[in-house]
């Protein structure tokens, strides 16, 4: 009887274990443009973290503001200080699940259509949050691509009234990866 009590509580962790399948990545590109019509402001980062549960549908996706790479230092060290205040507020997270799972086929080549609802952390701020988001299944590889804006006065991020006109009111962010097994 123990032999079979242990066989089958064995068997049931390995079955649930199998559904519970998490997939991500640590190199998601997250880039942001905050460009004007008087200035180029884009940066990229390559270090964005990503984690689906392909049963639950939950997502969470997590970048270290620091790594951000401007074509200018000087804007990279205004955006960490001034703006962003990095020291202080070190990251930013987005936390949410895939409202409409049953429409992304993880199992199945395609491309799907996702909507993430949840909660995004920035500059100290936390917004609920819907966004958009592209998941490729071929073969073995899953890729995850997002796109959405939000506006700097929502998380708190002031822009001096000097350089106003020279930054986006509303910011592009895009977050995109490969995402493999965990």
């Amino acid at each position: 009887m123990k032999k079979f009590l242990l066989s089958a509580a064995a068997l049931f962790l390995l079955v649930t274990g199998s559904f519970a399948q998490k997939i991500g990545t640590k190199d998601a590109k997250v880039a942001f443009d905050a460009t004007s019509s008087v200035e180029n402001i884009k940066a990229v980062n390559n270090s964005g973290q990503v984690v689906v549960n392909t049963s639950s549908g939950d997502v969470a996706a997590r970048v270290l503001i620091k790594n951000f790479i401007f074509k200018q230092s000087l804007m990279q060290e205004h955006f960490n200080e001034n703006y962003m205040e990095s020291t202080k507020f070190p990251n930013s997270t987005l936390k949410g699940k895939i409202s409409n799972l049953s429409d992304v086929k993880f199992g199945t080549d395609g491309t799907y259509k996702a909507k993430i609802t949840g909660t995004l952390e920035m500059h100290g701020v936390t917004k609920n949050i819907e966004v958009p988001a592209t998941i490729t299944v071929k073969g073995d590889k899953t890729t995850f691509k997002s796109d959405f804006k939000i506006a700097c006065a929502d998380y708190n991020i002031a822009i001096p009234s000097l350089v106003a006109d020279k930054v986006a009111k509303e910011v592009k962010i895009s977050i995109e990866g490969a995402l493999s097994n965990q």
